[in-house]
């Protein structure tokens, strides 16, 4: 298999692995004692991956606890933009949006436990091997989501809107677009579409989150203890996973198109929420951007 198809393997490898480190994230978030979000569903999808069976799940099982780099610090980011990007979406419907769409949705289980209003419809895009793998432990859960959900087999690398239309989305009402953890793995080719497919599909009053990164991370960055301990602890490369062509403004493109955009550190919520990670000398996190754009035209 060649290099930029194996990042892209199954659930249990690549990039698909990430969703399950995320998930282990957000089992250990949901039993914290001062925790941010809560997810009953993540440790299931942990538990029923092979790769991943023996991967901590609650913060007593982690080694050197908060001290460890991935267990403690990687996973209380993941716990705190869990928790601003399910305020993004209940902002979101709070405000008259019905429909919302998770791009490269992994195991994101919000369809789920979130507090969703009448008549909402969501859309899960991801590969299908993906989609199959969540869908089969939910089932197992008897789990019922809140919206009406409709998962949507599509590779994001390619064109993905004829698929999301032929599920049901209706690009003539206004959309909550999430891409959580996604665009850092795209090419930039592939998330230049992705930004242009949001917008042609986005009326006025849409919404969207993504996480990025910007600029160019140092060797000593590269060298840091959170990639260090992720690739040591779960076998997970994140830098081999990120693509590594310089990033697009993605941003800046959507400000030019009519969006009103606001760019965040995650410090700044922490700060916010009073927990989360703090900046740190030659920090992997200090390049990671978290972006909110609201459609303002069309």
């Amino acid at each position: 298999m060649r290099d930029t198809e194996s990042r892209y393997a199954g659930v249990e490898a690549g990039v698909g692995l990430t969703a399950l480190l995320v998930a282990a994230a957000r089992a250990i978030e949901t039993h914290r004692a001062d925790s941010l979000a809560q997810d009953a569903y993540a440790e299931h999808f942990v538990r029923a991956a092979r790769a991943t069976a023996n991967w901590p799940l609650r913060p007593h099982e982690v080694p050197d606890g908060e001290a460890n780099p991935l267990w403690g610090r990687l996973a209380r980011y993941f716990g705190l933009r869990t928790r601003v990007l399910d305020d993004f979406l209940l902002r979101s419907v709070r405000e008259g949006v019905r429909q919302a769409v998770i791009l490269g949705a992994g195991l994101d289980s919000r369809a789920f436990r979130l507090d969703w209003p009448p008549g909402c419809a969501l859309f899960e895009i991801d590969r299908a091997e993906v989609l199959a793998f969540k869908d089969n432990v939910l089932r197992d859960l008897n789990a019922t989501p809140g919206p009406a959900r409709t998962p949507v087999a599509a590779d994001l690398r390619t064109d993905w809107a004829g698929a999301l239309a032929d599920a049901g989305h209706d690009p003539a009402a206004p959309t909550a677009w999430l891409a959580e953890g996604l665009l850092l793995y795209l090419p930039g080719a592939a998330e230049r579409h992705l930004i242009a497919t949001v917008d042609r599909l986005s009326p006025r009053g849409s919404t969207l989150a993504y996480e990025a990164k910007v600029g160019t991370e140092s060797r000593e960055v590269r060298e840091s203890p959170i990639y260090t301990a992720t690739k040591d602890q779960t076998g997970v490369d994140l830098l081999h996973l990120f693509d590594s062509e310089p990033r697009p403004d993605s941003a800046g493109t959507l400000t030019a198109r009519g969006w009103s955009t606001s760019t965040r550190t995650p410090f700044d919520f922490t700060h916010q929420y009073g927990r989360g990670p703090l900046p740190e000398a030659h920090d992997a996190l200090s390049s990671n951007r978290w972006v909110f754009a609201t459609r303002t035209t069309r």
